[in-house]
C-alpha cells in the first residue's frame, strides 16, 4: 500500500518543524522544565498561534476539521522536539472526546476555547494510574467506571483533590486526582461515555506511538553528530564499523515502524473493524524503535549520554514514560495476540496484511505492487 502523504501535509509538516526548531531549542527547553509548572505560557500561545491547538475542532467551533491521517506527521515533530507541553492531550485526545458529544451539548462550549488556545485540558483515561498536567488544567476529562461502562464526566479543577508527583521525565508533570462523581458533573452515560473512551484511548496510544518515533528519529540524529566529532586514536569514532553498524540499525527501526504507524492512522479515521490491533502493533512497533534508538545512542555517546549536560537525556527519558502510557507493552502485546490469534482461520500473513484493495492515506491510492514486494520480502 502507498501512504506516501500530500503535497499540503508535508508541507504543513515542514512549517511545523521550523516553528518548532527556533521556538522548542534544547536550551529553551531546559529553562521552562525548571520552572515550577514546567510549562511556558509564551510557548503555549505562540503554539496556539500558529492553528495548531483546533487541528480537530469542528469548523462550527471554531476549528479546522481536520482528520487523524493529518496528525500522523505533527505527532513526530512534536516528539522529535520532545514538546514540554499538553499539546497531544488537549488539541488531540481531549477535542476528539468533546466532537463526539452531541449537537447542540453544553460541553461542546469548551471546543472553541480550545481552538482559540484558551483552554487547556487534562485526559484522565482509566488506562493510565495518573493524569498528566491535571495540575495546570482548567478543565479535566475524567471516568466514572460502573458495571455498565466508564461514564465521561467534566470536572473544573477546584472540584478536586489533585497531588502532584514526579516522574523520570522533568517535563511530565504528573498527578493524582482525588473526586467524586455527581450528576452535575457528568457529560455522557456509561453506555455512550464508553465508546468516548475507547476511542480516546486509540488516539493516545497512537499519539504516543507517533511521538516514540519521532524521538527516535532525533536521538539517531544527536548520535550521528556526536560521532562526527568526537575522536579516538586521532579518528572520529564515527568512522568505525562498529559504531556505524549501531546507528544503521536505528535507522532500520525507523523505517520499519513508519508504514505500521501510517497504516494505524488510516485504520483510526475510517474507522476499520481490527482498530485495536492496528493500532497495538502501530505502538509496539514504535516503543521498539525508540528503546533500540536509546540503548544504542547512548552506547555510542558513552555514559555521560545519560548526564543532565548531555541533551541525549531529553530525549530518552522521554521516550521511556511514553512507553508506559495509553497502555504498556504487556497490555498491547496481549490485544494485538488476541486480535490476530481470535479465531482458528484468523486472516494472518502478508496476504491479509496488505490486501488488493484500493486504499488511501493523505489522498494516494495503493498500488497491487506493494502487495507483491511485501510477500516477497516476508517470503
Amino acid at each position: 500500500m502507498d501512504f506516501t502523504f500530500s503535497e499540503e501535509q508535508t508541507a504543513f509538516r515542514d512549517s511545523v518543524s521550523r516553528f518548532l526548531m527556533t521556538e522548542a531549542a534544547p536550551e529553551l527547553l531546559r529553562d521552562i522544565w525548571e520552572t515550577e509548572t514546567g510549562r511556558s505560557p509564551e510557548l503555549w500561545a505562540r503554539v496556539a498561534g500558529q492553528g495548531l491547538m483546533g487541528l480537530s475542532a469542528p469548523e462550527a467551533d471554531s476549528g479546522m476539521g481536520m482528520g487523524d491521517i493529518d496528525w500522523a506527521l505533527l505527532l513526530q515533530e512534536v516528539g522529535y522536539y520532545a514538546l514540554p507541553d499538553s499539546l497531544t492531550d488537549t488539541a488531540y485526545v481531549a477535542v476528539g472526546m468533546l466532537s463526539a458529544l452531541p449537537e447542540g451539548h453544553g460541553a461542546r462550549a469548551w471546543l472553541a476555547r480550545i481552538a482559540e488556545g484558551n483552554c487547556r485540558v487534562a485526559v484522565g483515561h482509566p488506562i493510565n494510574p495518573h493524569v498528566a498536567d491535571a495540575a495546570l488544567a482548567d478543565v479535566l476529562l475524567l471516568p466514572h467506571v460502573t458495571t455498565a461502562g466508564a461514564e465521561l464526566h467534566l470536572v473544573l479543577p477546584q472540584q478536586c483533590k489533585i497531588t502532584a508527583l514526579q516522574s523520570i521525565d522533568a517535563s511530565r508533570r504528573l498527578c493524582k486526582v482525588e473526586w467524586t462523581a455527581s450528576d452535575a458533573t457528568r457529560i455522557l452515560d456509561a453506555v455512550h461515555g464508553q465508546k468516548v473512551w475507547d476511542q480516546a484511548g486509540e488516539r493516545g496510544a497512537l499519539a504516543a506511538a507517533a511521538q516514540m518515533l519521532g524521538l527516535a528519529q532525533r536521538m539517531l540524529d544527536l548520535s550521528v553528530d556526536y560521532v562526527a566529532q568526537r575522536k579516538q586514536f586521532d579518528k572520529v569514532i564515527g568512522s568505525f564499523q562498529a559504531v556505524q553498524h549501531h546507528l544503521s540499525n536505528i535507522v532500520t527501526k525507523i523505517e520499519f515502524a513508519k508504514p505500521v504507524l501510517y497504516r494505524a492512522f488510516y485504520a483510526l479515521q475510517h474507522g476499520e473493524a481490527n482498530l485495536a490491533v492496528r493500532i497495538s502493533h502501530a505502538k509496539l512497533q514504535c516503543s521498539e524503535a525508540s528503546w533500540f534508538a536509546s540503548r544504542n545512542s547512548l552506547q555510542v555517546h558513552g555514559a555521560m549520554g545519560y548526564t543532565w549536560e548531555v541533551d541525549l537525556q531529553m530525549f530518552m527519558k522521554r521516550a521511556w514514560v511514553l512507553d508506559s502510557a495509553w497502555g504498556d507493552k504487556s497490555f498491547h502485546s496481549a490485544r494485538l495476540s488476541q486480535g490476530l490469534l481470535r479465531s482458528p482461520d484468523a486472516p494472518v500473513g502478508p496476504g491479509a496484511t496488505f490486501d488488493r484493495e484500493t486504499s488511501t492515506c493523505g489522498g494516494c491510492a495503493s498500488q497491487p505492487a506493494a502487495r507483491n514486494i511485501a510477500e516477497e520480502v516476508v517470503a
